[in-house]
C-alpha cells in the first residue's frame, strides 16, 4: 500500500524537542494544515464545520532509522524499563505512523477557492506530513471506562518552570501560556536526565534551559 501525502501542518514547532508528548496537552497553540491542491477542493471538507474535533493520521517524518526492536523504552517510565512496542506509543515502530486527535478551530478558503483547517491541540513538528484526516465520534471514539496502564500512573507528572519576566516578555503574549505548558512537560530529549543545559526551537526562537530537581530554569532566549 503506498501512502499519498494529502497536506503539511503548519505550527510553531519548529523541531520534535518540545513537541507535546501528546495531542491535546497544548490547546492554547493553533495549527494550520495545509492540502496538497489536488485535495484543497472544496467538495472534499462539505460539513466537516459540523465536527468539533478529528483524527489526524501523519507520519513520522523525522524518523532518521527504521525499528529494529520489537520492545521500547517510554520516557515517562524514565528510559530505563522496556515495555513492547505496541504498548507504546513510540515513533519509532514497524511503520513510523502517527494518530493525533485535535480540536477543528475553522475552515478557512484562500482567494482560489482552496481549503486550509486551523486546529488546535496538535503534536505534530511543523512541515509532517498527514496521510488522512477523519472526523473524531464521541459515542464510539470515546471510552469513560478504559485503563490506560502506565501513562495513568504518569499523567500528572510536570516540572516547576523558574523563568525571569524579561525573558517571558521575549515570548508573544498569545503564545506565554502554551510555552510555560512545553516547559512544565519536560521537553529535554527522551531518557536524559541530568543537570546539563539543553535547548530547542520554537516559534523561531532558540530557548536555552536546564532542570535541576523538580524545577526547569529558562537560562536565555535568542529571538534571532
Amino acid at each position: 500500500m503506498e501512502l499519498k501525502t494529502i497536506a503539511k501542518i503548519i505550527n510553531d514547532f519548529d523541531s520534535k524537542f518540545a513537541v507535546p508528548r501528546q495531542s491535546g496537552l497544548t490547546n492554547e497553540l493553533q495549527s494550520k494544515i495545509v492540502f496538497e491542491k489536488e485535495y484543497a477542493n472544496e467538495a472534499a471538507f462539505k460539513r466537516i464545520d459540523e465536527y468539533s474535533h478529528l483524527w489526524l493520521i501523519w507520519g513520522f517524518s523525522l524518523n532518521s532509522h527504521e525499528a529494529s526492536s520489537l520492545t521500547v523504552r517510554p520516557p515517562r517510565l524514565g528510559g530505563n524499563e522496556r515495555v513492547g512496542v505496541f504498548a507504546s506509543r513510540s515513533p519509532y515502530r514497524p511503520n513510523p505512523i502517527g494518530l493525533s486527535s485535535v480540536k477543528l478551530e475553522k475552515v478557512e478558503k484562500d482567494t482560489n477557492g482552496n481549503i486550509s483547517l486551523i486546529v488546535s491541540g496538535a503534536d505534530l513538528v511543523s512541515g509532517t506530513p498527514i496521510y488522512d484526516i477523519k472526523p473524531y465520534i464521541s459515542f464510539t471514539d470515546c471510552h469513560t471506562d478504559a485503563v490506560c496502564g502506565y501513562a495513568d500512573e504518569k499523567k500528572d507528572y510536570c516540572l516547576k518552570v523558574d523563568i525571569a519576566q524579561n525573558l517571558l516578555d521575549m515570548v508573544d503574549e498569545n503564545k506565554q501560556k502554551a510555552f510555560l505548558n512545553i516547559l512544565s512537560g519536560d521537553p529535554r530529549p527522551a531518557y536524559h536526565n541530568d543537570d546539563r543545559q539543553y535547548g530547542f526551537s520554537f516559534a523561531g526562537m532558540e530557548i536555552k534551559f536546564c532542570v535541576k530537581g523538580d524545577t526547569l530554569t529558562v537560562l536565555e532566549i535568542d529571538n534571532g
